[in-house]
């Protein structure tokens, strides 16, 4: 049998019983490679429910810096009896499976293609804990341990870890040392040699291992955010936990009062309703929710965007429709944010890839809801959302003011030549000049309305005058395409005349398909969108090759619907790769397709487009 035989480069999957308390000595070993200085890129897949189902979690080690999701398993933990033998069997030939021995496997398990390595964790931990209760979080630490030894990972790296993470509980610390230790041991004295899989120090950059909504988080308190109404809906819940675990950290007064409203509401719509009310206020507000809430506050996404009120919607998308999978990833509310309520109505998008950009991308998020008077949804998703990835470290440029758009004061009240209007457009970029209540005793009052208004708020059902305020919005959302982020463009080759398109976590298996198109002598120029509405760079970009592939996680190719109604791309031009199965997209998936869409031209004689791509 030819073992499969890797340094710094393999998938190990662990099978666990969801609330068994995994999770923490799972992380404990993504962590640990982290702290190795190799590239790791943990997924938790796991059930929705609270206790008992199976829960998954996939670690890739990449010495290369690869960070988007692998397919197959080189080396299976599999601790969860109800999914042992489907654990088995997808193991990779060649691959090897850690399994507690205490219990001989049955004779089905008649591979002789991969390596056991049978680790009696439950015998090993009822030996040395007499505590029930701990046995089975310890049981999680043994097969840790086991690991370092089968691996060749150093094993102070989980030593520091574990005295690091109990500084203040060092008694808890003995333990826990105590069954790294034993799993260590007994798999060095019992497997040695017997895994080719290896972790080698490398030297450390300065990236960091965070998850994006934590991250998402950070982004809305350094943007200034006072005010978050919200409903709990997973996978956004951690949103707003972070947000008020950071607000009570740094935002607050000598006196040690909080400077944040957090404020639950009864559901999705009155959550967004809060958001409203606080911005027309003047505070910086925003929401986090998924799905099912985008669809509840769909209403009142088009009362801002008529009544012309900033609002920030974190978006954290999870698989549809209705209930779906309630822990599984997609890209799959494009559609609804973009036209979100009835109406003529759009809605400002942007697509964060990894935790620097919900960061960063969230806090520009306040800044184009000010300037622009309207909603700006930012379209996190599950994957990006509740696992911890690595990132640039987040990163605020202390010079940075906020943009709070076209606010008039009381001096400017006071300065104005003439009649002020609340939608009135001074300037030509759609946008109006606003007020916040209490700026003037007497001047810049005015009332909100969603119904049809004239440029000084007032009721109307004159039909030019609601079409006048229609186009007017229109011009403000061309305005926008020139203030939204532009997309990152890879253009290596002037010539070639293929291009890619992506955006969000689809990324990361997007750069490395690249990679491996180039090493198989495909050209590819790409594109990764930030924002929706489309740039200018994303139309030339479109414009320049003859073929687009559009990468997207979603059954009905949502993006290339959106390219389509707004770019005046034609249908011929823009081709799909889509991912749906709940799981994040990986590298040899998109290579896969992209190989195949091309075998047509590629294949017919004298085709002009084969030859360029």
């Amino acid at each position: 049998m030819n073992r499969i035989e890797r340094v710094n480069d393999f998938v190990v999957r662990f099978a666990n019983v969801n609330g068994s308390g995994s999770a923490s000595a799972n992380n404990l070993f993504a962590r640990a490679i982290y702290r190795a200085g190799v590239a790791v890129s943990p997924k938790n897949i796991f059930p929705s429910n609270i206790q008992g189902l199976p829960t998954w979690y996939e670690v890739r080690v990449s010495g290369d810096g690869h960070l988007g999701r692998r397919a197959g398993v080189d080396l299976a933990v599999a601790v969860n009896g109800q999914t042992l033998l489907r654990d088995y069997r997808e193991v990779l030939p060649g691959g090897y499976f850690l399994y507690d021995s205490t219990r001989a496997l049955p004779d089905e398990f008649d591979r002789d293609d991969i390596t056991l390595l049978g680790i009696p964790l439950t015998t090993l931990c009822n030996e040395a804990f007499s505590n029930p209760k701990l046995r089975q979080l310890l049981k999680n630490i043994i097969y840790v341990g086991a690991l370092a030894s089968l691996l060749d990972l150093d094993f102070t790296i989980l030593t520091e870890a574990i005295t690091s993470q109990f500084t203040k509980k060092p008694k808890l610390a003995e333990p826990n040392i105590l069954a790294l230790e034993l799993g260590y041991n007994f798999a060095r004295e019992h497997h040695p040699g017997r895994c080719l899989l290896s972790i080698r120090r490398q030297p450390r950059d300065e990236r960091i291992l965070i998850d994006g909504n934590s991250a998402t988080a950070l982004g809305a308190l350094y943007a200034g955010a006072t005010v978050a109404g919200w409903y709990p809906i997973t996978p956004s819940t951690s949103v707003i936990e972070a947000f008020e675990r950071y607000a009570g950290r740094f935002r607050r007064e000598e006196e040690g009062t909080r400077k944040v409203a957090i404020l639950q509401a009864e559901d999705e719509l009155a959550a967004l309703g809060i958001v409203i009310g606080a911005s027309w206020n003047g505070a910086r507000a925003f929401t986090a929710t998924s799905g099912p809430g985008i669809s509840l506050m769909s209403e009142f996404f088009g009362l801002a965007y008529f009544a012309e009120i900033p609002a920030v919607v974190i978006d954290v998308q999870r698989v549809g429709p209705s209930t779906g999978m309630p822990t599984r990833t997609q890209q799959a509310d494009l559609l609804a944010c973009a036209y979100a309520s009835h109406g003529d109505s759009k809605h400002l998008l942007l697509f964060p890839s990894d935790p620097k950009e919900c960061f960063d991308l969230t806090a520009d998020a306040f800044d184009l809801a000010e300037r622009l008077q309207t909603p700006v949804i930012v379209m996190s998703d599950l994957d990006l959302g509740m696992n911890e990835h690595l990132s640039p470290p987040l990163h605020w440029e202390d010079s940075r003011r906020y943009d709070r758009g076209k606010v008039l004061h009381a001096d400017d009240l006071d300065r104005l030549p003439g009649k002020w209007g609340r939608y009135l457009d001074v300037d030509g970029d759609g946008i109006c000049y606003r007020t916040l209540p209490g700026s003037h005793p007497e001047k810049g009052v005015y009332f909100t309305r969603g119904t049809s208004h004239n440029e000084y708020s007032g009721y109307t059902e004159e039909s030019p005058i609601y079409q006048a305020g229609m186009e007017r919005l229109q011009r403000k959302w061309q305005t926008a395409r020139t203030l939204v982020p532009p997309p990152e463009i890879d253009t290596p080759d002037d010539d070639c005349r293929l291009g890619l398109l992506f955006f969000g976590t689809t990324s990361h298996a997007a750069r490395e398909s690249i990679s491996r198109l180039a090493a198989a002598g495909v050209r590819v120029n790409s594109l990764r969108l930030k924002a929706f509405p489309f740039s200018d760079q994303v139309i030339e970009f479109i414009n320049r090759h003859r073929q687009i592939i559009v990468i997207e996680q979603n059954r009905d190719a949502q993006l290339r619907t959106l390219l389509l109604a707004e770019t005046g791309v034609t249908a011929d031009r823009l081709q799909s790769i889509l991912h749906f199965d709940g799981l994040p997209i990986t590298a040899d998936f998109i290579s896969e397709r992209i190989q195949a869409l091309l075998e047509p031209s590629t294949a017919a004689a004298g085709d002009t487009q084969g030859e360029q791509v």
